[in-house]
């Protein structure tokens, strides 16, 4: 009975935004200014303790290797570390930086050939949270009213984007995720990160926070 309420209650949830928990505000802000991502996500003050992995990544695709190595040089400059250095792979070409905060970033391209020149132009974002049983959060989140757009079994589920958020929501097994991104999977405290939901406040099963976006 609950999960039938829960259902009938968010029938229409959907990501609304995505907001990061930083300890410091200001330089948050210049680094996410010159990053070049500043429009996607939302900034917020916190203290709250927070160790190794947070569980999630944010991911970017672009058109091409050059604007991928323009995003690094981008981050890099204005402060961020680089975990894995943009390099060819067999689905395309990235690199992963992590920011001041902590905030761990992908850049993608699909494209494996320098054909055209850097762009700041960002094709897709989704917000890739690392899950324990991606089966179990995948339903959790159906009963709370998201639509699965791509489902690959128990490895990878990307949800319908909602039309107030230009970042796309998608469930990754956490130890995966983790290897993908070059960092231990194991991680305590804080994810330092809180979804804005069009329905109500919850949280999913792997303690990701959604609150009711303003």
């Amino acid at each position: 009975m609950v999960m039938a309420n829960n259902t009938s209650t968010a029938a229409h949830t959907s990501l609304a935004s995505v907001t990061l928990e930083v300890a410091d505000l200001e330089a948050a802000r210049r680094f996410y200014t010159a990053f070049g991502v500043d429009a996607y996500i939302g900034l917020r003050a916190s203290e709250a303790h927070s160790s190794g992995f947070r569980g999630f990544t944010m991911a970017l695709t672009v058109s091409g290797p050059a604007t991928v190595d323009g995003f690094v040089a981008d981050a890099v400059d204005a402060g961020a570390t680089v975990l894995k250095p943009a390099a060819k792979s067999l689905w395309g070409y990235g690199g992963v930086v992590q920011a001041p905060d902590g905030t761990i970033w992908k850049i993608a391209t699909s494209a494996k050939k320098h054909t055209g020149p850097a762009t700041r132009e960002i094709d897709e974002v989704v917000l890739l949270l690392g899950v324990e049983d991606v089966k179990a959060a995948r339903e959790f989140y159906v009963g709370q009213g998201l639509t699965v757009a791509k489902s690959f079994g128990g490895k990878y589920t990307e949800f319908a984007p909602g039309q107030s958020s230009p970042v796309k929501l998608a469930l990754y097994k956490r130890r995966a995720l983790a290897k993908d991104l070059g960092v231990e999977a194991d991680g305590t405290g804080s994810h330092h990160i809180v979804l804005g939901s069009t329905a109500g406040t919850f949280t999913d099963p792997d303690g990701f926070t959604w609150e009711a976006a303003a």
